[in-house]
């Protein structure tokens, strides 16, 4: 306990030094306020670190830093945990610009979209080089929670590889500051489970649908116009819509002139 008491105290000193290093190098002004809290790693919990793609206004300010902090001490090597950092940012929206508070991954993805209007799953991944499971919660908070500052199409509760995101300018809120939660770690498996809750009952609903518009339709065939009708929504499993037919025929839903 001592020694994180320790390490608390020279991070405030050292972010002091870190302003007035700005505050002399007029190259090194970011045009960010950046807040850096380089604690020893054997007083505090470990983490894993990431190679977080930062956009362009991000990567300047971690530039900075590590060229001030190597005017310090040559050393100690500085490993960034970007997945503890927090950041306010203004959304300039048509009704008014309100400040954001997110997450460093939250905060990069939107960032993205001072450069492009519209972006798909996969060029955030890519751009991010973040997981798929990264990807899918940071997404999730921002278009399909309670602050919607992404617009996704298509509409749904699920995030899906092929859906795409632009920035939504029409958002309000009464609030001039909100802060945007990402859902932690531990919360992941929820979010698993009622994206595929959510798939379930799209699964359910498209079989339904199918049988009572053909009347008589082969196994086969049925599974095959799930996924076609599914596909525009996210990409189903071929094992799930089975295991959804199935379940539908022990409950006699989907039996009229099935074969």
């Amino acid at each position: 306990m001592e020694g994180m008491v320790t390490d608390l105290t020279l991070a405030r000193g050292n972010q002091a030094s870190f302003e007035e290093y700005l505050s002399s190098n007029l190259i090194a002004n970011l045009g960010i306020d950046l807040t850096v809290t380089v604690l020893t790693s054997g007083f505090w919990p470990s983490y894993k670190s990431f190679d977080l793609n930062f956009p362009a206004e991000m990567v300047r300010c971690v530039e900075v830093f590590n060229e001030f902090y190597q005017t310090k001490t040559k050393h100690r090597k500085l490993t960034w945990i970007y997945s503890l950092g927090i950041c306010n940012i203004n959304g300039k929206f048509e009704s008014k610009t309100i400040e954001l508070v997110v997450t460093t991954y939250q905060a990069s993805a939107l960032l993205l979209f001072n450069a492009s209007d519209r972006l798909s799953y996969q060029e955030i991944m890519t751009q991010l080089n973040l997981s798929d499971d990264d990807v899918v919660r940071l997404l999730h908070s921002l278009s399909c929670a309670k602050y919607k500052i992404l617009n996704k199409e298509p509409s749904t509760k699920i995030i899906s590889p092929t859906d795409v995101f632009e920035f939504y300018s029409k958002f309000t809120d009464k609030m001039r500051r909100i802060k945007i939660p990402l859902p932690p770690v531990d919360e992941k498996k929820k979010v698993i489970e009622d994206v595929d809750k959510d798939r379930r009952y799209a699964i359910d609903a498209s079989i339904v649908r199918i049988m009572k518009s053909r009347k008589v339709l082969g196994y086969q065939q049925l599974v095959l116009e799930c996924v076609e009708q599914l596909g525009r929504m996210f990409k189903p499993d071929v094992k799930a819509i089975k295991k959804r037919i199935k379940d539908l025929i022990t409950r006699d839903l989907p039996r009229e002139g099935q074969r």
